[in-house]
């Protein structure tokens, strides 16, 4: 196994640009024209136009539609909050982990604003819960992973593979640790995703489903720097590119949409109107096709290449810079206050 390398804080004898992706020379000073990787700079800024804030959202809408959802969509709504507020804040950390390996500067940099967008995620689950439910509530919502055996064995598959990197870093578990990472960010989200877009296209809770898509929105890029980086690294090392990542890869994907539709199972079921357990199991599967082939791997699933959920294309497509969620509009939001638009109520 080959070892890595923290990044230098400062290295006089190096150059800017990076000798490798890691365990290569740099001197630790980011000059965005001298940059190992072209694809870097672009990206960098794709993500700093997503920039956004939850204040930016106006709940005072779903404050007074909450309580006119059923049971079972409050049940759903607050246990899947708590979910999306548990990944976030596991990725939150290793964002800032795999940073410490990267040795070129820009990469690195990417990293730090990915990290950030996570901490924002994490703040917009509680903006949401301060909205809607009393502080005993929100705590209960936040430690639900907690005591759920079907959520704890879903996280530990996840936590387990960042934690060998964490524990043992070398560059086959930084490969396999971004295997969960595009699990983690682009397919252990999406039955949750679905659940609040269904709501959305029911006119309901519609200030949270815009919060949503924007976090949808940042997810989806993540995936894809980090598939950029998994590409990067077997380029440059060619060596680990073996039969067992490959089927590590498929295996692991297979894996994670089991996990992913016995949750699914568990929370929505065929209890919410409009969704579909058959459907749903179906998108879950298709996601896992599309992670998997991603990274290079074969698809864990015959058939499955075509979106069943035609309709969430809407909401998670919506230009968010242009206009307002599905409602397809010039976007003026409300800068609203630390209540949560309270004060419109």
């Amino acid at each position: 196994m080959i070892t890595l390398n923290k990044r230098e804080l400062l290295d006089a004898s190096a150059p800017n640009k990076s000798t490798s992706i890691i365990n290569g020379k740099s001197s630790n000073v980011l000059n965005w024209d001298d940059v190992r990787f072209s694809w870097a700079y672009p990206k960098y800024k794709r993500m700093l136009g997503n920039f956004w804030t939850p204040f930016e959202i106006n709940m005072s809408k779903d404050i007074n539609q909450f309580e006119s959802l059923s049971q079972n969509e409050q049940e759903t709504f607050l246990k899947i909050i708590g979910l999306l507020a548990l990944l976030d804040s596991v990725q939150t950390d290793y964002a800032g982990k795999v940073a410490d390996f990267l040795t070129d500067s820009s990469l690195n940099a990417l990293m730090i604003i990915l990290a950030q967008q996570e901490v924002i995620h994490n703040h917009s689950y509680s903006y949401v819960l301060s909205s809607i439910v009393p502080k005993h509530q929100q705590d209960q919502v936040f430690n639900y992973w907690k005591t759920e055996p079907i959520l704890q064995k879903r996280n530990d598959f996840v936590v387990k593979g960042y934690r060998d990197f964490a524990e043992k870093p070398t560059v086959e578990n930084l490969l396999k640790s971004i295997v969960y990472d595009v699990i983690l960010e682009g397919l252990f989200f999406y039955s949750g995703f679905a659940f609040f877009y269904n709501l959305a296209r029911n006119q309901k809770m519609v200030a949270t489903s815009t919060m949503i898509n924007y976090i949808n929105r940042d997810e989806q890029l993540h995936v894809g720097l980090f598939e950029k980086i998994f590409k990067e690294i077997l380029l440059e090392y060619p060596s680990q590119k073996t039969d067992e990542l490959w089927e590590f890869g498929q295996s692991t994907f297979l894996k994670a949409a089991q996990l992913e539709i016995e949750w699914a199972q568990e929370i929505i079921g065929n209890d919410i109107d409009g969704l579909l357990m058959t459907e749903l199991e179906s998108y879950i599967k298709f996601m896992a096709n599309k992670r998997a082939k991603q990274l290079g791997f074969q698809a864990p699933f015959e058939g499955h290449q075509n979106n069943p959920l035609k309709w969430i294309i809407a909401y998670q497509e919506v230009d968010l810079g242009k206009t307002d969620f599905f409602e397809q509009k010039s976007r003026q939001y409300t800068k609203t206050t630390d209540v949560n638009g309270f004060d419109d109520l």
